[in-house]
């Protein structure tokens, strides 16, 4: 009885890793790239020239800094005016605005 229950517990363990798995790319399909919308240092990669990967964005909604947000959000997002009072929106490309000086 002990090896049966081990069996079935091995299994159901095993079931569930695998689902977990499978899930996974499907909800990396449900995400994008969204530029010009995190703040400094929380962008997920490619903050543009002069800066490594994640986390390396030196100001706040930097225009070539993105991050990941759930598809068909980007450009939804709402972000405060810039200090000039213009307004901010996210992008599915890179932006040229808050870019600091290299």
């Amino acid at each position: 009885m002990t090896a049966t229950k081990t069996s079935f517990a091995l299994g159901a363990t095993l079931a569930c890793a695998l689902g977990a798995m499978a899930a996974t790319p499907v909800m990396a399909q449900d995400m994008e790239k969204c530029f010009g919308v995190s703040l400094a240092g929380q962008n997920d990669c490619a903050a543009g020239p002069g800066t490594t990967c994640a986390g390396s964005s030196t100001v706040d909604y930097q225009g070539n800094a993105w991050t990941l947000v759930p598809a068909g959000s980007c450009v939804t997002t709402e972000l405060p005016a810039a200090a000039d009072g213009m307004a901010r929106m996210g992008s599915l490309e890179a932006l040229e605005r808050d870019v600091p000086a290299s």
